[in-house]
Parts: structure tokens; sequence; C-alpha cells
């Protein structure tokens, strides 16, 4: 959730090119998008990049991009050929925020009996890894959103907040609980409770983002982290993430007992034996995601 737009947001310092002047286009299943634009990228095209198309808004998000955004996921998550996802938005805005005029007047009784914002976190139980490419704003709703992500690169330019209390609500989407896990008590209770943004080198050193990397080689770095993520097997792959997505949610003990589980597990694919072959054969390991 975010703040009137034009309240919260100080004017850009000079033009700001977007990245999204397409019409929307089709994913892999054939079904149009009205805020998204949907493509697979890099040399095998194994890379699916999801960019927010609502420039006018910027990128604000409504009920209908979120809908969309769980349809690319699902095409993507379902495609053999894809072995990880980019989200993404403008050289202006990842996204300012949740669609503030779609939720003004909404009860409490629609919220809670409705269970509001619920499907938003289709993000977070997607198999294959996510990463967000953040350029711009990532405010309320949008900083929910790259958290959910597994890694999150961003631009010199990029801001960081959770402005909701400025609102008079609070986030919804998760901004409590994954930013004080990411960033730590004090730095995510200031944010919160002050509104107040960080710049992509303060997110940077409190450990919400990656790396940072100029404003118009952001998507290309992210392609080439999907890509050679992609390069693995994507069976292996899933594993990982999910061995350390329960660091999160877990005891040391127990997640160390989950991280073996999944650990002994993958001695029963062929990717494994594969993987050991090629190294101790000095050889490149062609993986079958089996």
């Amino acid at each position: 959730m975010a703040l009137s737009l034009r309240a919260l947001l100080r004017p850009a310092r000079g033009p700001a090119r977007l990245l999204l002047r397409a019409p929307a286009r089709l994913c892999s299943a054939g079904t149009q998008f009205q805020y998204l634009v949907v493509e697979k990228k890099g040399a095998k095209q194994n890379v699916g990049v999801i960019q927010l198309n609502r420039p006018k808004a910027l990128n604000a998000l409504c009920d209908g991009l979120m809908n969309e955004m769980n349809r690319a996921l699902d095409s993507f998550e379902k495609d053999p050929h894809v072995g990880a996802i980019i989200i993404t938005g403008s050289e202006k805005a990842f996204a300012a925020g949740a669609d503030i005029k779609e939720m003004q007047n909404r009860t409490f009784q629609e919220c809670y009996g409705g269970n509001f914002l619920a499907h938003w976190n289709r993000v977070s139980l997607v198999r294959k890894p996510v990463i967000a490419a953040v350029n711009g704003y990532a405010l309320g709703g949008g900083c929910e959103l790259a958290m959910m992500c597994d890694i999150i690169f961003a631009g010199e330019k990029a801001q960081f907040g959770q402005p909701e209390i400025l609102l008079g609500t609070i986030p919804g989407a998760g901004g409590t609980q994954r930013l004080t896990r990411a960033v730590g008590k004090s730095l995510a209770m200031e944010m919160v409770l002050t509104g107040d943004r960080i710049s992509a080198q303060e997110a940077k050193e409190a450990g919400l983002v990656s790396k940072i990397y100029p404003v118009e080689k952001l998507l290309e770095e992210a392609i080439s982290c999907g890509e050679k993520i992609a390069g693995n097997s994507k069976l292996v792959t899933a594993m990982a993430k999910e061995a350390v997505n329960a660091a999160f949610e877990m005891t040391l003990t127990e997640g160390n007992k989950m991280e073996k589980r999944l650990f002994h597990a993958t001695f029963a694919t062929d990717d494994r034996k594969e993987g050991m072959a090629a190294f101790v054969e000095k050889r490149k390991a062609n993986f079958t995601d089996h």
C-alpha cells in the first residue's frame, strides 16, 4: 500500500526514460495482458520476464494487475524451459504502492471477510527462483512485492519504503514481517513508523538488496543472473530454494534436519549423478531436470 502517489513522491530529477513502451504482449499460454509485458529473455529463452506496465500510475498495484501477475507466474511455473523469473517495472518506478483509489472505500467486513490482499502472496509461493529488478520507487505494496522475490537487484536510484502509516494504516502484504527479517527490528521499525524511505545504497548495507547496478544495466544484469540459475538443474534448484526459505520459518535444529533430508533427496536424481560425473570428468554438466 502507499499514499496518494503525488503526495508521497518528490518530482523526478530530470526526464525518466521508461523501459516499458511496448503494448501488452502475449505469454506462452497466449493470454493477453493489460497491465504487464510478459516475455522470455536470455540466449536460450529460459528466463521469464514480467514487467509492470502502468506508467501513468507509476505501476500502482491494482487488483487487475495482481491477478495478471498470478496468471503470468502460473504460466512460467508450468513452462519446462523457464528456469528463473524476473519481475521489474520502469526506470522511474518498480511499483509506487497499491492503488489507493481502489481500496479507499473498503470496509473492515469486506477486507476481513474477503481476506483482502491474500492473493498477492502468490509471488512468494512460486517454486522457481524469482528476481526483483528494482529501479525507482518501490514503496508500500511495491516494496512488499520486491521482498516476496528471492533476490533483489536495485538500480542506483532505487528507493524503498513502507509509508502506510501516513495513510492511517499499516502494511498488509508482508511489509512488517519480511522487512524486519531482512533489515532487523530497528531499521524496520523506523521505516514503518515514520514512512521514511531508504536509498539503494542503504538497502544494500542493511541486507535488503543483493547488488546495485547502473539504472540502464539493471535488467540486463538480472537476466544474466537468471540465465546462470536457469542453467542449473531446475529440480535441484527448487530444493535449494526450499531449504533457504526454511531458514526463516524454522529453528536452526529443524532447519538443519530439513536441509539434510533435501540433500539426501538429491542423490535420487539423475542431475546429481550427472553433476558429479561432469566435475570428475572435467566437463560441463548436461542437466535434464530429472
